[in-house]
């Protein structure tokens, strides 16, 4: 009991920190756009109702989960493609590293002439900025399965789907897990870009109409909905990974035990 709460303690004492710096810094402040965090509360309980949570938060989470599942289900499909395949991979390489080198937000206008400017183009954008980091871990993941093992597995005839589950992504499993992490943030990123391109709601377009109307309170509290958002993410996948890879810690606190 008392080491969860010394953790705790120690997740939540460097936000406390960096909040009451944040309010005695602006306490007196008199800068337009840098207005006191006092007044960037009171605009965060003012603006975020349930009716305003439902119409512009939803949307964004709604975008950003169907661009990240799609672009997870891409990322490991390809990359145990081509890290099984080595002709696969000469092939594809060339082109994927072409397209990895092209900022996604440069795509955003290309994307909007082919997919127009609804939520389609908006969950493209996603994708296109999270399937490389899954992709690139899952290849590294796949290349570096345990030989010993996959002899193994040739040898009590196990072979296709049962291969592909057991040996194949169970071994890359953490590094694909690590891809999907950076994913994450890079999602959440474009999420607000895209969402800054021809759209109707959606945090990054409620955040940029509270800035050109000069409501700087209400733009500061979209942003810290925004944090909120990524804190709560992020815990999440946590979660999920702890969930996930549940064999994989437990085998490294094990070799940790003297």
């Amino acid at each position: 009991m008392l080491a969860v709460l010394r953790r705790m303690l120690l997740l939540v004492a460097l936000p406390a920190v960096l909040f009451g710096v944040w309010w005695v810094s602006t306490a007196n402040s008199t800068n337009f756009y840098i207005p006191p965090l006092s007044d960037i509360l009171r605009a965060f309980g003012r603006v975020w109702t349930v009716d305003r949570l439902r119409a512009d938060v939803w949307p964004s989470v709604w975008r950003l989960a169907a661009g990240y599942a799609l672009a997870t289900v891409a990322g490991v499909a390809l990359g145990v493609l081509i890290g099984r395949a080595r002709r696969v991979a000469a092939v594809l390489e060339p082109v994927l590293e072409f397209f990895r080198a092209i900022p996604p937000p440069v795509l955003v206008p290309v994307i909007m002439l082919f997919a127009g400017f609804g939520n389609l183009m908006k969950v493209l954008v996603i994708v296109s900025g999270c399937v490389w980091p899954i992709l690139l871990n899952t290849v590294a993941g796949v290349r570096a399965v345990d030989e010993v093992l996959a002899d193994t597995c040739r040898s009590y005839g196990i072979v296709g789907p049962a291969r592909l589950h057991h040996l194949i992504l169970r071994s890359a499993s953490p590094q694909i897990v690590t891809g999907m992490r950076q994913a994450l943030s890079i999602g959440i990123i474009l999420m607000v870009i895209s969402e800054m391109f021809a759209a109707s709601n959606g945090l990054g377009f409620t955040i940029v109409q509270f800035q050109r109307s000069f409501a700087i309170p209400d733009m500061w509290s979209g942003i810290l909905v925004l944090g909120l958002l990524g804190i709560a993410l992020s815990l999440l996948f946590r979660l999920f990974e702890y969930r996930v890879l549940a064999w994989y810690h437990g085998l490294r606190d094990a070799s940790r035990q003297p």
